[in-house]
């Protein structure tokens, strides 16, 4: 097993694979007690067997530049295999704003190819490639040093499996003529969006039951202050105060840190100093806010008459559907997508690209009373209607 501690080892590896089609990339990395992930270990292995084309890159190491690495996932004659790929992105994007292209993520991949609803990695490599991973170090704290062996060969089998993963995912897709299906999912993942956490925006993810503009004022100024010292300080949002205490403050409007002392629900540590002062200030300007500045809820899911019949016979479609092409239900469209279309909406993703040649044009047919569903054994089949008496 080789480790790369240096940054000329780690571009002689990165030469070397760069001369072949593909390289198969994972992270460790710790996120429990910082904001953004600590990247701990990365993971690469271009096409052979074994161990001999693969390596650890250490960036703990001292003095280790990673350039390299992020040259070869700039190369576009190399295609960068990842599984889930979302969070190892994210370190990348953060780090240095790259994001490896082209780029494959075999998770996305099985579910196009059958494998079911975000299939294991550990399923695939057992079904696939007839191989067992070990799961003894799951849980290593990778930020410590020196690595096990045990650590290093669970970590590295994570590439070099991956390998044989994808090049059977990548055959089956050609062979079907479905590797532009995964390309479309690719684009998700390939916008620089997907991974910035815009302050401003972060009032959107807390879940509260009162749609009043003027309550969400506050609970919008207050995220964003929370997110803002999170990220300013590397510590996670909840170590700010948690989202009930959020929910709490925007309620009882605390004008003074005597008001605050009465919170049941904040951290001692926020009830004082810069995070108190940050408190008492994000509620000033929520409750200041003019009111054309004030948060607008979209209701439109709210005000959907959903047809319940209707959608129902949409879930009856999907599932049918998606039991034909042997792809993954949930990648097609979800329960609220399906929702959406029987109360009439047809903005939605399942209406657009594969997943409309797959279900979404039947959809819109069975919607219109052009399409019918009949049982034929234990099938579910479409029969098209003529509407023209």
């Amino acid at each position: 097993m080789r480790t790369l501690t240096t940054t000329e080892d780690l571009a002689l590896f990165c030469a070397e694979a760069a001369k072949h089609p593909y390289v198969t990339v994972d992270t460790e990395f710790l996120r429990e007690r910082t904001y953004y992930s600590k990247l701990c270990l990365v993971q690469m292995a271009y096409p052979g067997k074994g161990d001999e084309n693969a390596a650890l890159i250490d960036p703990m190491a001292n003095g280790l530049d990673l350039g390299p690495m992020y040259d070869l996932f700039a190369d576009p004659g190399v295609v960068k295999v990842f599984h889930a790929a979302r969070q190892d992105l994210e370190i990348f994007f953060i780090d240095r704003g790259i994001i490896p292209a082209p780029l494959f993520d075999t998770q996305v991949a099985a579910m196009v190819c059958g494998f079911g609803e975000q299939a294991g990695y550990e399923t695939l490599v057992r079904k696939i490639v007839k191989g067992q991973i070990d799961k003894s170090s799951r849980f290593t704290d990778w930020s410590r040093r020196p690595l096990t062996e045990a650590q290093q060969r669970y970590a590295l089998a994570d590439v070099t499996h991956l390998r044989g993963v994808y090049e059977y995912l990548a055959a089956e897709l050609e062979k079907s003529g479905r590797a532009r299906w995964v390309a479309e999912e690719m684009a998700v993942l390939n916008d620089p969006a997907t991974y910035r956490v815009d302050p401003e925006d972060a009032w959107q993810r807390v879940k509260t039951r009162t749609n009043s503009p003027k309550f969400l004022a506050v609970v919008k100024e207050l995220a964003r202050f929370r997110e803002t010292y999170a990220q300013e300080r590397d510590i996670p949002r909840n170590r700010v105060f948690k989202d009930d205490a959020l929910i709490e403050l925007a309620s009882t409007k605390p004008m003074n840190e005597k008001d605050m002392g009465r919170s049941r629900l904040l951290l001692r540590e926020a009830r004082k100093g810069p995070i108190a002062d940050g408190i008492l200030e994000a509620i000033r300007r929520g409750v200041e806010m003019p009111a054309d500045k004030l948060p607008k809820v979209d209701k439109s899911r709210d005000q959907q008459q959903v047809n319940p019949a209707l959608a129902d016979l949409l879930r009856v479609l999907l599932k049918a559907r998606a039991e034909a092409e042997g792809v993954a239900q949930k990648l097609i469209a979800t329960s609220a997508e399906l929702d959406a279309i029987a109360s009439g909406d047809r903005s939605g993703h399942a209406l657009t690209g594969w997943r409309n040649e797959v279900f979404g044009a039947e959809a819109l047919e069975l919607c219109a009373g052009k399409l019918a569903l009949t049982a034929r054994g234990s099938n579910v089949e479409t029969v098209r209607l003529d509407r023209s008496e």
